[in-house]
């Protein structure tokens, strides 16, 4: 049983289809990914699995429970962390977690409130009002919050958005820890550098479409390749030229070149392409592809 499943799923408000039709099957265990440009629909598609939105088509279910006839179990089984900074400005760090915590009709649940505090770097914190916290520290008790009831399935909308590199670290060796301990976790993010070091499969949306859905290390494979950088003191073969990832590299005067490979048997021809046309390789680098190559390539090739 997958751990969500979103079977053909749609959303349109007015005139805007924000979600067209979309499939994915996000398996128990996973660090999923779901990536695309502002208004490719992923908040629209996270606030369906929270259930804060219904689906015009199409159903969305958390373990086999359907987040609309059976959203109490579904409910149950989620965790959210929202984009936006939400907080009761009346209530201490502690207060707000206890809270939530019986929302869940958790009683006693001080203990994991402390472990979850603590992992957060929370603790010195904890009698703190939340109105006095600063930007990162509310956002490190939205965390908590979608934590304190130990879901096992934890959705991350933009976590880290405008957040300093210490909570980046500490937030993901949480996550991560949580991660290998068995707990389901999707993302979403703009940092991709992020999205490549911690998702196993990736789902791309554009325009309320998936758009590609692979393993992270077969999105990079199969749709970028490497690249070979070379500075010239000569002039590029043409031969060579249909190679060139960037045009503007070919205009007069230009004696840095980004060549496409797919496969480290190639850069030898090449070498021996420069050599035989007497161009000197004054610097050489073979890049691998980041998954921001890939994401360019895709939105750029999907109309």
């Amino acid at each position: 049983m997958a751990a969500i499943q979103i079977t053909n799923v749609e959303k349109r408000f007015r005139t805007v289809q924000a979600l067209g039709g979309v499939s994915l099957a996000i398996e128990q265990g996973e660090f999923f990914g779901l990536l695309g440009p502002n208004g490719a629909g992923k908040t629209t598609l996270i606030s369906i699995i929270a259930g804060l939105s219904r689906p015009d088509a199409g159903q969305v279910a958390i373990h086999g429970h359907d987040v609309v006839r059976d959203f109490r179990q579904a409910r149950k089984l989620l965790g959210v962390v929202p984009q936006e900074l939400v907080f009761d400005p009346f209530f201490t760090v502690r207060e707000t977690l206890r809270m939530q915590s019986g929302y869940f009709g958790l009683k006693n649940n001080d203990a994991w409130i402390d472990e979850v505090m603590h992992n957060l770097d929370l603790t010195n914190k904890a009698d703190a009002n939340m109105r006095s916290l600063s930007g990162g520290m509310k956002r490190r008790v939205l965390v908590a919050q979608a934590l304190v009831h130990k879901p096992p399935v934890i959705v991350l909308d933009e976590p880290t958005a405008g957040v300093d590199v210490e909570l980046r670290q500490t937030l993901w060796k949480f996550v991560a820890r949580l991660n290998r301990e068995g707990h389901t976790v999707v993302l979403t993010t703009h940092y991709l550098e992020e999205a490549q070091a911690l998702c196993n499969r990736i789902a791309m949306l554009k325009a309320g479409k998936v758009v590609a859905l692979d393993t992270t290390a077969a999105l990079i494979r199969r749709i970028s390749g490497s690249q070979l950088v070379v500075t010239l003191a000569g002039v590029l073969p043409d031969r060579l030229k249909p190679l060139v990832s960037h045009p503007d590299e070919l205009i007069a005067g230009n004696n840095k070149f980004t060549l496409r490979v797919t496969d480290y048997a190639e850069v030898e021809p090449i070498l021996t392409a420069l050599r035989e046309a007497g161009a000197v390789v004054q610097d050489m680098q073979l890049q691998q592809a980041d998954l921001e190559d890939v994401f360019i390539q895709i939105m750029e090739g999907e109309k």
